[in-house]
């Protein structure tokens, strides 16, 4: 059974940075495509990146694209998103997913039903 383990959130000002952790634990890392999504309040979960399972291609929505950088550290079996400048609008809980489809283009994992393993999810909350 897999099962991932967000950190890193926190309460932070407009402009500054954190760094989020994904820890995945029952089956390497590596065997999966990692996904990040957030869901802030009064709104639908949405995509935000995600790492390719066999290549490590990257996508991004395109209201973080040049801000955030997802990466993975299989040696650790850990995922990170890093967020700078970030906006008061990046406020969420920020979810890790994991997904086990296997897809060529990193294009085909923007959406929730691709993933199989979700994270209980870690608040961000960007003041302005």
């Amino acid at each position: 059974h897999v099962q991932l383990v967000e950190s890193g959130g926190g309460l932070v000002q407009a402009g500054a940075s954190l760094r989020l952790s994904c820890a995945v634990s029952g089956r390497t890392s590596s065997s999966y495509t990692m996904g990040w999504f957030r869901q802030g309040p009064g709104k639908e979960r949405e995509f935000v990146s995600v790492i390719n399972w066999w290549d490590d291609s990257t996508l991004y929505t395109d209201s973080v694209e040049g801000r955030f950088t997802i990466s993975r550290d299989n040696a650790k079996n850990t995922v990170y998103l890093q967020m700078n400048s970030l906006k008061p609008e990046d406020t969420a809980v920020y979810y890790c997913a994991a997904a086990s489809n296997i897809y060529y283009s990193v294009q085909s994992y923007q959406k929730i039903g691709e993933y199989d393993y979700w994270g209980q999810g870690t608040q961000v909350t960007v003041s302005s």
